[in-house]
């Protein structure tokens, strides 16, 4: 179940605030400027589904957010359990970074946590299937995939070179609980 946890960034020994409720973990985002929806796949399809079935089994709502949010691209990674080299993975995304574009992605499969670093205070949103993010260009950030890490996202660029981190040198990752990740 998706779940939203507020901190202050100086100490995250405390949440100021938390919910598993999805339309008021949408408000708290959207008054961040994050955008976080909901969508379900027009038709079934398999787990192993390539990454043309997957774009086309949510097809619709990939091309309205392309459309709305100026993204020229979308791709599917996956992350299997068990993949080599998941722990250099998970370090390089749990360091605080910003793009000059939004990062979107939705969650195919599995889950992840997002780590919002706006003004003093610090959103973590454990994404799960179904759950689609974009957060908004030069927000700072991060990303843990947990211990295990298991999932499948589209993902959106408008830079024909994609995903680009501009890392901020904050150690702030190192303080704040890391996502564990589910067992499920």
């Amino acid at each position: 179940m998706t779940r939203l946890t507020v901190y202050n960034d100086t100490d995250p020994s405390i949440p100021e605030f938390a919910t598993w409720d999805r339309s008021v973990a949408e408000g708290h985002l959207a008054m961040a400027g994050v955008l976080f929806e909901r969508w379900q796949a027009e038709r079934t399809i398999a787990a192993t589904a390539d990454s043309d079935a997957v774009l086309s089994a949510y097809g619709g709502a990939v091309e309205g957010l392309k459309s709305a949010r100026g993204f020229q691209a979308a791709d599917v990674v996956r992350v299997p359990r068990g993949m080599p080299d998941s722990a250099a993975l998970r370090a390089k995304f749990r360091l605080e970074h910003t793009h000059d574009e939004d990062e979107a992605r939705f969650f195919v499969n599995g889950t992840g946590a997002f780590y919002l670093h706006v003004g003093d205070q610090v959103y973590r949103v454990i994404c799960e299937q179904g759950d689609l993010v974009s957060i908004p260009a030069g927000t700072k950030h991060w990303f843990d995939m947990g211990p295990d890490p298991h999932f499948t996202a589209i993902r959106f660029f408008t830079r024909p070179d994609g995903w680009i981190a501009t890392p901020t040198g904050d150690v702030i990752a190192d303080r704040f609980p890391k996502y564990e990740g589910r067992t499920s």
